[in-house]
């Protein structure tokens, strides 16, 4: 992807420029993406963009008088699509920024997995909640946690290697089918001393940022957590 510069403190830039570069990341892996989520949104939000076009234009062209009646169902139905537009984007895609799968012989079998991210306020933590099926076709669920420091130097632009390495190492279909970042991710993991892994870690006394955040077989830089769901 071509290299933005950003504001180095803004968590949205930060958030939103680093979910930008993880489908892009898994689609040149073989990863297969599903649009429903983003397809149901947008079919609920242009409807009620559509609705409330058609009710202005019938009130301007016959009247108050002629159109009150549909009037008052139009914007019943205008205030339902968005009462469930909202209800979609905070109920059901909760923050997902992937949602595909992957049929790779690596892993022997289609395997779906789905990726959502979040920030904290004022805090510079990249926090993902991952759900995958492992080889025994069991869904399991990791929650990560990385600063962004560790893909964007000091001057705002991303940086794809270190990402692209954490993802491998830490989630374990992703690095099936990346070996290559896994290992590097590992080795960088074995050398780290609580830095960044690109050159010149952004400085910003405002943020209280943990120097280093450990795992028991990850990054000094990323958290993580995993527990398993029956399939």
């Amino acid at each position: 992807m071509a290299a933005t510069k950003i504001a180095v403190y803004s968590i949205s830039d930060l958030k939103n420029t680093t979910d930008d570069a993880l489908p892009n990341y898994l689609t040149s892996l073989k990863f297969k993406q599903s649009h429903f989520l983003t397809d149901v949104r947008l079919a609920l939000g242009y409807s009620a963009v559509v609705i409330a076009a058609i009710t202005f234009y019938a009130d301007y062209k016959l009247g108050w008088d002629k159109t009150k009646y549909w009037t008052f169902w139009a914007v019943l139905v205008y205030f339902t699509l968005n009462g469930a537009l909202t209800f979609w984007i905070w109920g059901v895609e909760k923050g997902k920024v992937f949602a595909g799968q992957i049929d790779h012989p690596k892993v022997g079998r289609k395997s779906p997995l789905s990726i959502a991210s979040s920030v904290a306020k004022h805090t510079p933590i990249y926090n993902i909640t991952v759900e995958y099926s492992n080889s025994k076709g069991e869904t399991k669920t990791l929650k990560l946690s990385s600063p962004f420091t560790r893909w964007f130097d000091v001057n705002g632009f991303f940086v794809a290697k270190p990402f692209q390495q954490w993802l491998a190492l830490e989630i374990p279909l992703i690095g099936q089918v990346d070996p290559k970042n896994k290992d590097d991710g590992a080795k960088s993991a074995a050398s780290a001393n609580g830095e960044s892994e690109v050159d010149g870690p952004v400085e910003d006394e405002k943020y209280d940022t943990p120097k280093k955040s450990t795992s028991s077989d990850a990054a000094p830089t990323s958290t993580r957590s995993r527990r398993g769901k029956r399939g």
